[in-house]
């Protein structure tokens, strides 16, 4: 091709890209699949709502993107995932798990508060010798580590001036530590959701909440390649999650019918737990204090040898 064939097709290029026309992207750089994780305990009913009206597969599917939802609970395992590129959104993951796995390295950002919702988190036993939190002395105490539950468990000690090494601590997950409570192998329990019910109608009864100790705050969290790469799939999702948490208070004997067809729970309990939850996905000054707050737990007690620039972790999507 000539020099002068060069420069017109030069000038037609820069044409077409002022226009704001662009070569189509290489096959390798579209998004084939986005991956979402399914998280509907406690009681999320956002999640449970977007999954079983299939929302996200209303929105992405015409583009030609697979949407998987696996269902990850524990928060390790979320980070896990995220940090192998094997997630993209943790929808619905504790905060504490975010900060662990930032100081670890890992490449997650939050970008938006999933819940609140300090009542639903709590404290149970079936002794009749544990009357108050002071009564946990020398007790062992089952639940899972580094969470928010843990970290109810810990404030409510130091509250009533104890120290963690006052307590028989067991490391298990929430259905194992409500069992092991149910067979008397422990004396109190960490406990949330459906579990929460089961123990009760064994017997167990409520020791504390999380209300006035801790904000019980859930995010919602991103790959930040994914996030960097892809910020318009992130700002879809997040206006679908919004769609679904509008649908649930316009209809929501519908939302909550379906949360007790996925929960298991009585439609009765689903009522009564879900006035228990503040779903609005809007970060608040108060949720970054929380956050900040649940940082200084982590770090106080040894589980986070570095920490992290908390609003540097947030990122601002909308």
């Amino acid at each position: 091709m000539s020099r002068p064939h060069h420069i017109i097709l030069a000038v037609l290029i820069c044409a077409l890209l002022a226009a704001g026309f662009s070569a189509p992207a290489a096959a390798a750089d579209r998004v084939k699949s986005i991956s979402i994780t399914y998280v509907k305990a406690p009681l999320n009913v956002p999640s449970i709502v977007e999954k079983r009206m299939g929302l996200f597969e209303k929105e992405f599917g015409p583009d030609g993107i697979r949407v998987n939802q696996p269902e990850i609970s524990a928060g390790s395992k979320q980070t896990e995932a995220i940090a192998a590129g094997a997630l993209d959104i943790c929808n619905a993951i504790g905060g504490t798990s975010v900060i662990l796995a930032a100081a670890a390295g890992v490449d997650i950002k939050i970008i938006g508060i999933y819940s609140r919702a300090p009542k639903a988190f709590t404290i149970i036993t079936k002794s009749a010798a544990i009357r108050t939190v002071a009564d946990l002395k020398g007790k062992k105490i089952g639940g899972p580590k580094g969470t928010i539950l843990h970290q109810l468990l810990l404030t409510a000690l130091s509250r009533n001036r104890m120290k963690p090494d006052d307590i028989q601590y067991l490391s298990m997950d929430i259905p194992k530590a409500t069992a092991a409570l149910i067979n008397g192998s422990i004396d109190a329990a960490l406990c949330a959701g459906p579990d929460l019910l089961r123990a009760q109608a064994a017997g167990a009864r409520i020791l504390t909440t999380g209300e006035g100790l801790i904000e019980a705050t859930i995010v919602i969290a991103a790959r930040g390649e994914f996030l960097r790469q892809q910020p318009e799939l992130v700002r879809r999702f997040l206006r679908i999650h919004r769609e679904s948490i509008a649908l649930m208070k316009s209809q929501p004997a519908k939302a909550q019918q379906m949360t007790a067809e996925e929960t298991g729970l009585p439609i009765e309990a689903v009522r009564q737990m879900v006035a228990w939850y503040d779903f609005d996905p809007q970060i608040r000054a108060s949720d970054i204090r929380e956050l900040k707050s649940t940082q200084d737990f982590l770090s106080a007690n040894g589980m986070l040898e570095k920490t992290v620039a908390i609003e540097g972790l947030i990122a601002r999507v909308e």
